[in-house]
């Protein structure tokens, strides 16, 4: 056969291998683009006051300042990329930055645990995604790769999974079933029904009511809830640009999310790095049968910028579903998981004295794999830690609790955000779960994790 033509060739496979590579050139623009749309915000409106600004006498000292930082920062942020290089090679992710203090991190390929793609608005504008890479022991402030191109990004990251896993360089990245997919349509009523956006409503309609009779203090209340409220608003967008057009699904290397309407995120959880999941069911969210999942996974301390970045990354499994979906969604990530309590989960009558608020929706029971405790007062949420994921169970009673004599058993995993309490236990039965938890924790360690192979279809929405 004759050689295809040159313009209609396949092209060629983009190069990632042992020799030292340089980031993308427009990677200070990205970077630094928060920082110069601040100097721009605050400069424009000072020198359009400036009346020296419109004389034949020479620019304004703050023209001139202005300008001088700009310089400075486009000068920092192309030294910052002519001196950071990158390669993978001797079975390490290899990254090389820094100017005076001279960095050389190596990220071993066998400790990665999830390649995560994110794709900033600006990044999107200019074709350019960062490739960040977790690994065990280290914070997510290392191993980010800011950036390549849109091109390069997925090609980096399925040949750090392929070399991750022991596999051929050229292995393909796994295949991925999708799982569910969240209508904005939803989301959106969804965040505005919650009780940190209704409460305030609330209140500011009881104070308009109020300031017929007590002018003073409704209008001081109403002044109080207008600023809750613009809080909550300002909570209600950032939720709504992350989760935006939020998708799930499955693959052999984790469970992956894709997300976000200013930043893409397309993200991947490890089944091993999960430690617990957590049903949560809002108050006004109940009467429509609606749930949120949400996961906790096994972090290291960062430092906190890097914490405050982190917080947002992998954290809501499903923004809104049905309770079906959600239990269904859940069965997927923690097989033969029930986070319905059986009868006799409850605590003892007494503990009503010691939660009036609560008591109604604590429960605690535990089987052969999973430990389940349910807590809330308003909202009822229910934490499912794997038994495998145990890394200590603690029993403590404080003089209340003594008083009525119950106790609290909390489970504690290598997760950061929260452990399964099991609230106002009777004292005798405080002390056995203890026991038979941690007994159960360490046999459950022998028995390898299943897996649902083929899933029931997804239910409908409610």
């Amino acid at each position: 056969m004759s050689a295809l033509p040159p313009s209609i060739t396949a092209p060629a496979p983009l190069e990632v291998g042992e020799t030292w590579r340089r980031l993308h050139p427009l990677s200070p623009i990205v970077r630094f683009g928060r920082v110069l749309i601040g100097v721009l915000v605050i400069a424009v409106p000072s020198i359009a006051e400036q009346p020296g600004l419109h004389r034949d006498g020479g620019l304004p000292i703050s023209l001139i300042i202005y300008i001088g930082l700009l310089v400075l920062g486009g000068v920092g942020g192309f030294i910052s990329w002519l001196v950071t290089r990158w390669r993978i090679a001797e079975g390490n992710l290899q990254i090389e930055t820094g100017f005076i203090r001279r960095q050389s991190l190596r990220i071993p390929l066998a400790r990665i645990q999830a390649v995560d793609v994110i794709s900033p608005l600006s990044g999107r504008f200019l074709g350019l995604a960062e490739v960040r890479v977790v690994s065990a022991g280290r914070g997510a402030e290392h191993g980010r790769l800011a950036y390549l191109t849109a091109a390069q990004a997925p090609v980096v990251r399925a040949r750090l999974l392929a070399l991750a896993h022991g596999l051929e360089v050229g292995t393909p990245e796994p295949a991925a079933m999708p799982l569910l997919h969240v209508q904005n349509g939803r989301l959106l009523p969804a965040l505005l029904m919650r009780s940190q956006v209704l409460g305030p409503i609330l209140i500011a309609v009881a104070a308009v009511a109020a300031i017929a009779a007590a002018p003073v203090v409704g209008a001081g209340a109403l002044g109080s809830a207008v600023t809750v409220l613009v809080v909550s608003g300002l909570g209600v967008a950032r939720a709504f640009n992350e989760d935006f057009d939020f998708a799930i699904s499955e693959a052999g290397d984790g469970v992956r999310l894709d997300r976000g309407l200013l930043q893409r995120r397309h993200e991947t959880i490890p089944y091993g790095r999960i430690q617990a999941v957590r049903v949560v069911e809002p108050f006004f969210w109940r009467a429509l049968g609606w749930a949120r999942l949400e996961v906790d996974v096994a972090r290291q301390s960062v430092s906190r910028e890097t914490d405050r970045d982190a917080q947002q990354v992998a954290r809501t499994l499903i923004p809104v579903a049905s309770r079906d979906q959600a239990l269904w969604l859940l069965a997927r990530v923690m097989p033969d998981a029930h986070p319905n309590p059986p009868p006799d989960a409850g605590p003892p009558s007494r503990a009503r004295l010691k939660a009036p608020l609560s008591f109604h929706f604590l429960a605690a029971w535990f089987g052969q794999r999973y430990v389940y405790a349910r807590t809330g007062r308003v909202q009822m949420s229910t934490i499912i830690v794997p038994l495998v994921k145990v890394q200590s169970v603690r029993l403590k009673s404080g003089p209340l609790q003594r008083t009525f004599h119950v106790a609290t058993v909390d489970v504690d995993t290598a997760g950061r955000r929260w452990q399964a309490s099991a609230r106002c236990r009777d004292e005798h039965e405080a002390v056995e779960m203890v026991r038979h938890i941690s007994e159960r924790a360490r046999l459950s360690r022998r028995v390898p994790p299943a897996r649902p192979a083929n899933p029931v279809p997804v239910p409908a929405a409610g």
